[in-house]
């Protein structure tokens, strides 16, 4: 019999990367499961119950400097100046999967693996069969050698088919659903005001009229229109000057037509002339048309349909039919 090949799973105790240890294993894979502490309180025990339940070997890896170090303070340096991070890109790029390939190597495993809803052939990265679950977006800033490594077994399911499975497997996993931050406890404002504190300044309008104060900009983002306490409104937020918050009574003052992209990641060869793609400036939000021109490692983008809000600090991904081409962050926006 030919020896089997080993996968190292990133593993979180939520039911995608259990199910994912269990396609896995009826694939023919030695699977190693692989836990990255983050942060105090992290459950750590459902996955390596999953992992015996499977009789598959559990690892925790003691993240929590290098996560505090790459990804927390960069969060914590973007709000203080008025951007909006997304932390998820660059600690799946630059955290998880670089540590799985450490732990594989370390293993002799030949591949990695995550559970995460996408696709990878001919070394492109695929939407998944599921649309509304599709994680391409989160995985835009990947790099060719994670490809190279990478299986996602999840890209041929649904998310109820994931389940399907995991009831009929008798699966325990954690019960309350992943959330976007996954160091965060509790409430984004919270966790900010604990960190950075609070930095009083003045709301003012587009005009240059105060019109209030507020306790520190990293509590506001572009487009944001709770948590403005004025009267007469609603108001919603149109930028950052300095300490000072900027507001807006006209919502048509947050569309843009055109955007500047820096830190662009190509997972397809960049293109070298102006090229007509589809777009998403955030997660949860349909593809929009648009024209990408590259420079260097900065582009414009300029859209058929104006854009609500695009957000400093915030990645677009580029998409061509299911391909996901790379992504870029969000610098400027034009009306």
């Amino acid at each position: 019999m030919e020896n089997k090949k080993t996968v190292v799973l990133g593993m979180s105790g939520g039911v995608d990367s259990s199910v994912a240890l269990y396609l896995l294993k009826e694939q023919g894979f030695d699977v190693v499961g692989v836990t990255l502490k983050f942060f105090k309180g992290q459950d750590i025990e459902t996955a390596e119950r999953v992992c015996q339940k499977y009789k598959v070997r559990h690892l925790t890896i003691n993240a929590e400097k290098l996560f505090e170090e790459k990804i927390i303070s960069y969060f914590l340096k973007e709000f203080e100046k008025g951007r909006t991070p997304s932390p998820c890109f660059f600690c799946n790029r630059d955290v998880k999967l670089e540590l799985l390939l450490d732990v594989a190597k370390k293993e002799k495993a030949q591949y990695i693996s995550t559970g995460h809803y996408a696709r990878i052939k001919d070394g492109l990265l695929l939407q998944s069969k599921d649309e509304t679950k599709d994680q391409t977006y989160f995985l835009a800033f990947l790099k060719k050698k994670h490809l190279a490594k990478l299986i996602l077994p999840l890209g041929d399911y649904t998310k109820q088919e994931v389940y399907i499975i995991a009831k009929k497997e008798k699966i325990k996993v954690q019960e309350k659903p992943s959330q976007d931050l996954c160091f965060i406890t509790n409430k984004v404002g919270e966790f900010l005001k604990k960190r950075l504190g609070e930095k009083e300044g003045k709301i003012i309008d587009t005009k240059g009229n105060i019109l209030g104060e507020h306790k520190g900009v990293w509590f506001y983002t572009f487009g944001q229109r709770k948590g403005i306490k004025l009267a007469g409104g609603p108001f919603w937020v149109k930028g950052f000057d300095k300490n000072n918050l900027i507001v807006t009574k006209d919502e048509e003052e947050l569309f843009s037509k055109k955007i500047l992209i820096s830190n662009l990641n190509f997972i397809v060869e960049k293109p070298k002339k102006p090229i007509s793609l589809e777009v998403k400036i955030r997660y949860k939000q349909e593809l929009g048309k648009a024209v990408l021109k590259v420079k260097d490692n900065r582009a414009g983008l300029v859209f058929k349909k104006p854009q609500r809000a695009p957000t400093p600090g915030q990645i677009a991904v580029f998409y061509k039919g299911k391909v996901c081409m790379g992504g870029g962050v969000i610098e400027k926006n034009y009306r």
